[in-house]
């Protein structure tokens, strides 16, 4: 089956092509593929994103690679042969990696996110404070070439390629990172070795702290010595290393660690203090309110008759 393209060729139907999920309305579901489509739309491109989004649903793109910089695909179009379709965008440097990296390292609900295979929303300030937006702002940001004849820029076949990258942004939102020069298991490696010297670090920088709290009340006169430069001087005379010790408690850890547990009658935990009577009734009603709020039965129903049945079983 075929049918007209702009200028009245009927463009081949394929089997086996690359169908986008979303049969009507937008594509793409997580936010960034929003965010990434949000940014192609406001090229105000007119009916090519239109003919490119039913492209994508008809399954004319044969294939979709993306690699560092490079977004390449197979379209099919109206001729025997099809269309080669890329999207070029610039790779950031490695320095803007390694500033985006410490950032995103630094903050532990971003890291973790980042693990467990999703983009944080605040991710895009990430980007835009290393001095790299993540997404285009423009469309020059971008490098769109297509070996079709047709003259606009981009075509329905760029197009169709942009949808079908929104549904594989939702699909592994690394692809996005990938495109700009990251890929997944760089990346979180990168972020975990970061994590695992910042963890290190903080038992190193608790006892250092704890040595001159010790200091400090010592120069008071013998002042009472807190309960961290307790534990670093504990530490200290068992010639182990600070930055393989445990991590000393601090702020509210520190405050909650030296309290003491409460008494609880374990056996009276879930007794009230005071007993608890029923709550009286503001109205009481007939149980054969609703009955005799309904109109009478027809005689195919039974009329009269089955009203009073019904009453007899509702008492």
């Amino acid at each position: 089956m075929t049918r007209p393209d702009h200028w009245g060729n009927r463009t081949l139907r394929v089997e086996g092509g690359i169908r986008a999920r979303s049969t009507r309305g937008a594509i793409g579901s997580s936010w960034w593929s929003k965010r990434f489509l949000a940014v192609l739309e406001s090229f105000a491109l007119g009916t090519r994103l239109t003919r490119g989004r039913n492209y994508a649903r008809a399954g004319q793109v044969l294939s979709l690679d993306i690699t560092p910089g490079a977004v390449e695909a197979t379209v099919q179009g109206s001729r025997p042969k099809p269309y080669e379709a890329r999207i070029g965008l610039a790779v950031f440097p490695g320095d803007v990696w390694a500033r985006v990296e410490a950032a995103l390292a630094a903050e532990a609900l971003g890291a973790a996110k980042l693990l467990a295979g999703e983009l944080p929303p605040h991710v895009e300030d990430v980007f835009t404070g290393a001095g790299a937006p993540l997404f285009p702002a423009r469309i020059t940001d971008l490098g769109l070439h297509c070996s079709c004849p047709d003259s606009a820029v981009p075509c329905k076949h760029l197009a169709a390629t942009f949808y079908l990258l929104a549904e594989r942004f939702d699909a592994d939102p690394f692809q996005i990172l990938l495109w700009r020069g990251r890929a997944r298991d760089a990346l979180l490696a990168n972020l975990r070795e970061l994590r695992t010297g910042a963890d290190s670090a903080a038992p190193a920088e608790a006892a250092e702290a704890a040595a001159v709290a010790g200091a400090g009340a010592a120069a008071l006169g013998g002042a009472a010595v807190p309960a961290q430069a307790a534990q670093a001087a504990a530490l200290a005379d068992t010639g182990a290393e600070p930055s393989r010790a445990a991590p000393l408690p601090t702020r509210t850890a520190r405050v909650l660690a030296e309290l003491t547990e409460p008494e609880v009658e374990l056996e009276r935990f879930w007794v009230p203090p005071v007993p608890v009577t029923d709550p009286e009734p503001v109205a009481v009603a007939e149980r054969d309110l609703l009955l005799r709020q309904l109109p009478t039965p027809g005689p195919a129903l039974g009329g009269p008759e089955l009203l009073r049945v019904l009453r007899s079983w509702y008492r």
